[in-house]
């Protein structure tokens, strides 16, 4: 750490002494009508520095970074009557609220409003990307997960209930390929706690979902496509606690705070969450089944009986914003601690009992962003993360259980004893420290409004020992390390044509990777036990590269295109191994190579008096070379259920995605997504000339087609005047797959059809929310990774508070 950390931080600190650069302030406010109603979703725009933003559901807005100066600002929706205010930002938060009137009942042709928002923005560029807001999911019973699996060509691949290992499928491409990012940042620096399922939608500013293309800006070796989750960093003194209880005995509540000074700048932040379940929800079907001492098997309805999980965590955050010598300048520190049981190993075949991980993260962090730096447009961006993570995996149990949490009896009455002592192999207690370092700094050059030079560079480190106690004392005392660097660095250039129709970029990225393993063993030598070290390493070096347009027909219709040859080097488990999720090392796996192209178009928003109408839809490629995968063993019913990482081979995946929305009167909401393609083994011949026997078969364990829709209607006034009442619905299909090669009934999932109900109301304040969701209305199977089945029916109770501008 020392190595690295040392010289970053003396680096800012040169930075920040010789920075005497231009002011920028922050303007926020909330707007309302005459009579005291909030106006919802309204543009606020600063047309001469081109910043926009929308109001909230309260009326409040706020926008960052604007130059002290005084200009026009303009305010319009369709409830009102357009207005213009002159501001003068002259210091470093400037309060602006607005009483406006209301739009006269007249029926419009046409509603022209120039201008768009941040999210708006971020998907024009060319890249198939979507942003996901989260405000309202912030008042429901919503998991960060459950709002990515609404999402047109996701799908979240969950071993089961809350706290359960997660993946992510973006169009064909799942696993590791696609990557996880906290504010930028590999999620993998935080640890198992502090994951997507233990951040709510409350502590979230947006997700952007950028699929089979990465940007230069998130420089990393991700392959599918990465998920980039933005923390929320408003500038308002405010705090927002909530708790929602439910079903499994599931119990979660976070808060969120912030204050700054409006003097000096200084800000703080602080953020918690705590997460219980129980998920102890009932499983059926071919996989659950009891054993009878005669060897023969009947399936039987039960609970999960070993599958609790507890997560806690927070983060304080002390530093300055907005400030002449910062944007930003923080330093964090960030701990969590989880509690997972395991319930089984690969399949559902066999349970477990008294199988569990313990995990605990504390990570120290320092960020430092700066616009204008020594030049203007030029801006400077710093995320450093050292991370001490450690992880114990417990496993002593020695007999053999049945889907009742009973032992399982031989034919004399006995119980029976696992093959190897423990529920999944040998008894183990094993002990997994990591210390983890990862540094990402960039450098935006902003030439003029139509060019833009982007120059980032990303190194993460990984220094991993693990320990069992329950080898013998002198194999305690060997301890064996695993190391893993990795550099990414990229390049980027930005067009914009002086109209703003055509947008375009090109990158490059290369990629080195060293792996370093070492473990100490005994050999006889002479008579005599000698330690030797068993060191395997290896260097890996790689490029890649790419390219994004988009190309505005007319104001309502986007063509978009991008294309990367994209390469991922094998991950931290994938090489070493998991014990915790079950996987072995495999020190020879190769990187993958794949070269993905989207193409697709964004039409809308088409205005029909009230009614509100925008389309997409994106064709995808990937064609794709030692893929990784995890291997599939089709014998479920194996007493060891532990499979390695490895390359696949060729693999080709075609398809495409689409999505409409409609809004009416900005009170109901529908949606419709779907995503499906067909992605196939693609190596036809084998060492030996011979036409492999899956060529062209489709992947197992994979969903090809999903659909989703949402419906949300909104009533106002309901009870008391200011208050509101929000319905909404969400419907998921699954088409069904199959779980190994084989392909058999045994081994194929059902469709799934998936109902969900929520209801949320928002008392006349709009600071006390309070939330009820019904999940999987009508108990259907929902199947997963391998066929593992997800809860049943659940219900939820949620209370949100939030208190703005403290």
């Amino acid at each position: 750490m020392n190595k690295w950390f040392t010289p970053a931080l003396i680096a800012i600190s040169l930075f920040v002494g010789n920075i005497c650069f231009s002011q920028k302030g922050k303007v926020s406010g909330k707007l309302t009508l005459e009579d005291g109603t909030p106006v919802v979703f309204a543009i606020v725009h600063f047309p001469s520095v081109k910043k926009h933003t929308l109001s909230d559901e309260s009326g409040f807005y706020q926008m960052s970074g604007i130059p002290f100066g005084t200009y026009q600002l303009e305010i319009s929706s369709i409830e009102i009557n357009d207005t213009i205010y002159t501001v003068n930002i002259n210091k470093a938060i400037i309060e602006h609220n607005a009483v406006l009137k209301g739009a006269n009942a007249v029926l419009l042709n046409e509603v022209v409003v120039e201008g768009i928002t941040e999210e708006r923005e971020i998907e024009t560029k060319g890249f198939a990307v979507e942003v996901l807001e989260t405000s309202k999911a912030a008042l429901q019973s919503v998991q960060t997960n459950d709002l990515l699996n609404r999402t047109a060509g996701i799908r979240v691949r969950q071993n089961g209930g809350l706290g359960s290992s997660v993946d992510y499928n973006l169009n064909g491409m799942s696993g590791n390929s696609v990557r996880i990012f906290i504010d930028g940042l590999p999620v993998s620096t935080y640890g198992r706690s502090f994951s997507l399922n233990s951040i709510p939608p409350a502590l979230i500013e947006r997700i952007e979902v950028y699929k089979g293309v990465l940007p230069a800006h998130l420089a990393d070796d991700a392959l599918g496509g990465a998920i980039n989750v933005i923390l929320k960093k408003q500038m308002a003194n405010n705090l927002n606690a909530s708790v929602s209880y439910g079903s499994f005995n599931t119990f979660q509540t976070n808060f969120s705070g912030m204050h700054r000074s409006e003097t000096s700048g200084f800000t703080l932040k602080a953020s918690g969450f705590y997460n219980y379940s129980d998920n102890d929800y009932e499983v059926w079907g071919k996989f659950v089944r009891n054993i009878l001492p005669n060897g023969r098997y009947y399936y039987v309805r039960a609970k999960r009986f070993n599958d609790a999980y507890r997560s806690v965590g927070g983060q304080i955050a002390l530093g300055f914003t907005d400030v002449k010598w910062a944007d930003q300048f923080f330093f964090s520190f960030n701990a969590s601690d989880d509690y997972n049981e395991i319930q089984h190993g690969t399949y559902m075949s066999i349970p477990y009992k008294g199988r569990f991980t313990e995990s605990r993260a504390n990570v120290m962090g320092l960020t430092y962003t700066k616009s204008d730096l020594l030049k203007k447009g030029l801006e400077f961006t710093f995320n450093g993360m050292y991370s001490d993570r450690n992880q114990v995996v417990n496993d002593t149990v020695k007999w053999n259980y049945n889907w009742f949490g009973e032992r399982s009896l031989g034919l004399d009455g006995e119980p029976i004893m696992r093959p190897q002592g423990a529920q999944q192999g040998a008894p183990t207690i094993n002990h997994i420290n990591r210390d983890i370092a990862t540094f990402r700094s960039g450098l935006n050059y902003t030439i003029n409004s139509n060019h833009k030079v982007i120059l980032n560079h990303v190194f993460f480190d990984i220094d991993r020992t693990q320990q069992d106690e329950m080898r013998s004392v002198v194999e305690r005392e060997f301890i064996g390390t695993r190391d893993l660097k990795k550099n990414i660095s990229s390049l980027a250039y930005e067009l914009t044509t002086t109209d703003d129709r055509l947008k375009g970029s090109v990158f490059g990225k290369f990629y080195q990777q060293r792996i370093d393993r070492m473990d100490p063993v005994l050999v006889q030598q002479n008579g005599e036990s000698v330690r030797v070290e068993d060191r395997v390493s290896s260097n890996r070096n790689a490029t890649g590269y790419g390219t994004a347009l988009s190309f505005t027909v007319w104001p309502q219709l986007i063509v978009m295109a991008s294309a990367e040859k994209a390469v991922r080097m094998p991950s931290e488990n994938e090489v070493f191994g998991s014990p915790s999720e079950n996987i072995v090392e495999n020190l020879a796996i190769a990187p993958e190579v794949s070269n993905n192209v989207n193409i697709g178009f964004q039409a809308g928003s088409f205005f029909i008096q009230e009614h509100n109408f925008s389309f997409s839809t994106t064709g995808f490629l990937r064609d794709t070379r030692d893929k990784i995968v995890q291997r599939i063993n089709p014998r479920i019913n194996d007493a060891v259920q532990t499979n390695p990482y490895e390359n696949l081979g060729k693999t080709k995946s075609i398809g495409f995605e689409a999505e409409v929305k409609y809004v009416y009167r900005q009170q109901l909401n529908l949606i419709l997504n779907m995503s499906r393609f067909n992605s196939v083994f693609n190596t036809k011949y084998d060492s030996n000339g011979n036409v492999f026997d899956n060529y062209k078969q489709q992947l197992p364990n994979e969903p090809y087609f999903t659909a989703n829709a949402m419906a949300e209607y909104t009533f106002t006034d309901i009870i008391a005047n200011g208050s509101s009442l929000n319905l909404s619905y969400s419907f998921g299909f699954v088409d069904r797959f199959y779980t190994t090669w084989l392909e058999i009934e045994s081994f194929r999932t059902p469709r799934q059809f998936i109902h969900d109900l929520g209801v949320n109301f928002t008392f006349p304040n709009k600071c006390f929310v309070v939330s009820a969701d019904v999940r999987n209305i009508f108990d259907k199977q929902v199947y997963d990774n391998f066929a593992v089945q997800k809860p049943g029916r659940a219900f939820f109770l949620k209370l949100n508070y939030t208190i703005n501008n403290l």
